[in-house]
């Protein structure tokens, strides 16, 4: 039971250590889900001046909706507050 537990933390050890290694050396390792930005092409003027155009038009569209007024969702639940007592002197 003892030896099973020496070698696994020895095992855990060992990986931790070729983990830390491969960060420090500057290299990329392999990562599942990983984005590397050089291999992403770069957005085109069209692009970049469309997303713009979009971005533009969701904004005049939110300026054209009313303000919400604030609701009270518990409104109906919660009772009144008492009204505040008179200073008796």
């Amino acid at each position: 039971m003892q030896r099973k537990a020496i070698g696994a933390t020895f095992i855990l050890l060992l990986m931790t250590q070729v983990i830390s290694a491969q960060e420090n050396s500057g290299s990329t390792p392999f990562r599942p889900g990983l984005n590397i930005k050089d291999n992403v092409p770069s957005r085109t003027k069209e692009q970049k001046e469309y997303d713009k155009a979009i971005d533009r038009e969701y904004q005049s569209k939110l300026k054209e909706l009313p303000d919400a007024a604030k609701s009270d969702p518990w409104g109906n639940i919660r009772p009144t507050p008492p009204a505040a007592a008179k200073n008796k002197q």
